[in-house]
């Protein structure tokens, strides 16, 4: 996409932004059919994704406008239900693209696989053991999926530990070996599970001990993206607060959120509220990143905030947001669902590296939106107003009727669905 500034994409009807869409993104006529469609999720294509399918359930796709990450243009695709967090980010995009953009980066893409081993006569001897046998236990994985290797990935690295050797402790002692595997493109999910129940009996013969749980972490702290924006003041001002004042306020509501566990569990939601319609979009698994987000977040033995916010010595707004981000480019429902190929086609990444320093970078402005409304007007104002459409389509509003329902709920300040069913028994009269 040559730009994702678009002005008055918003005001736009749905099918004037399909069709703008369909001229930049260059979309085949499969990828138009599938995106004008009603349910592009057929029914047999989802029976055959789960167990005993009943129908589909769409969520809204919108698109996050205005972002350049690392110099270069995304139109983000969006899927999810909740108001203003399209708008929100969008409105941080531009903010911060005008003062440079987001600048991303990202580790190698190395996930981890866990071998859990119980009943060693020794354990220390047992670790030492597979320790000493860990080129040969890498190699052997690597038989397991050759076409990995291929494609410039594999297992690299094999990791053990004893856990619960306190004697005072209730749980069972156990050596839990930690095999950190490049799953290249691929979300790596199926890979490292093979990987190591391939692995299984070989541990089982080097320890003597008997293996249980043989399966991937959702933590993967060696796959990680960074994002990070530094903001001028200037560009924080609104009509009623100074950009100093803005700044100050999104560095206050940060430290409450640093400091409190509370506050951070809403503070992080926010984040993800970002993060989440994104990898839904492209396909991937949402409950995934969101586990290993969290655990990210506690990291350090408590739980705080998943992003940082300060000011420099020029007074500049400094924010940053580092994730586990487990997310592919390949496999899985991405090749499924259509809709996920479209969004592939939108965001025109070129690895699930980029793809993942777009999603943070996302999840960073969405936090930013959600504390700069905090500590200005707050949440409400901004919420409540697009929140107000989806109470009038609620009251039986259609077609214009929405707008005016929803206009008259805002001027009323009475933003619920009683309020609206009167207002729209008084349109039809």
């Amino acid at each position: 996409m040559q730009t994702s500034r678009i002005p008055g994409f918003y005001n736009m009807t749905v099918d004037e932004r399909r069709e703008l869409l369909s001229k930049m993104s260059a979309f085949s006529e499969e990828d138009k059919a599938y995106l004008y469609a009603e349910k592009p999720l057929s029914t047999d294509t989802a029976d055959n994704m789960i167990e005993n399918v009943v129908g589909t359930f769409p969520l809204p796709l919108g698109l996050g406008l205005n972002f350049l990450i690392n110099d270069k243009e995304y139109a983000v695709p969006m899927a999810i239900e909740e108001p203003s967090v399209v708008a929100s980010a969008s409105h941080i995009a531009k903010i911060v693209r005008e003062a440079g953009g987001f600048t991303t980066e990202a580790t190698e893409r190395v996930m981890i696989g866990q071998i859990q081993v119980v009943g060693c006569q020794d354990f220390h001897k047992a670790k030492e053991v597979i320790l000493s046998e860990k080129d040969t236990l890498i190699n052997y994985m690597n038989t397991a999926y050759p076409s990995l290797i291929k494609r410039g990935g594999g297992a690299e690295d094999l990791d053990v530990r004893i856990l619960n050797e306190d004697a005072n402790s209730k749980f069972s002692q156990m050596l839990i070996l930690h095999v950190y595997i490049n799953t290249c493109d691929a979300m790596g999910a199926n890979i490292i599970n093979t990987m190591v129940e391939a692995l299984a009996p070989n541990v089982e013969e080097l320890t003597g001990g008997k293996v249980y749980l043989r399966i991937l972490s959702n933590y993967p702290d060696r796959c990680l993206a960074r994002a990070r924006c530094i903001i001028p003041p200037d560009l924080l001002a609104t009509e009623e607060f100074t950009g100093e004042m803005v700044r100050d306020g999104v560095i206050h509501a940060y430290e409450f959120a640093a400091s409190d566990p509370y506050r951070a569990v809403t503070h992080n939601k926010g984040i993800m509220n970002g993060i989440d319609p994104v990898v839904i979009a492209t396909g991937n698994d949402w409950r995934a990143v969101e586990a290993g987000a969290h655990a990210h977040a506690a990291r350090n033995g408590r739980y705080g905030s998943m992003t940082e916010w300060s000011k420099d010595d020029e007074g500049n707004l400094i924010g940053e947001l580092e994730l586990p981000m487990s997310v592919g480019t390949v496999g899985g429902s991405i090749r499924v669902h259509p809709v996920s190929k479209i969004a592939h086609k939108l965001l025109n990444v070129d690895s699930a590296q980029e793809l993942a320093q777009v999603i943070v970078a996302v999840g960073l402005a969405q936090n930013l939106g959600a504390l700069k409304a905090l500590a200005t007007d707050g949440i409400q104002k901004g919420h409540m107003a697009l929140h107000s459409r989806s109470v009038a389509i609620a009251a039986g509003a259609t077609g214009e009727m929405i707008d005016v329902i929803s206009q008259r709920l805002i001027e009323e300040k009475e933003i619920r669905v009683g309020k609206a069913k009167e207002l729209v028994e008084e349109y039809k009269k």
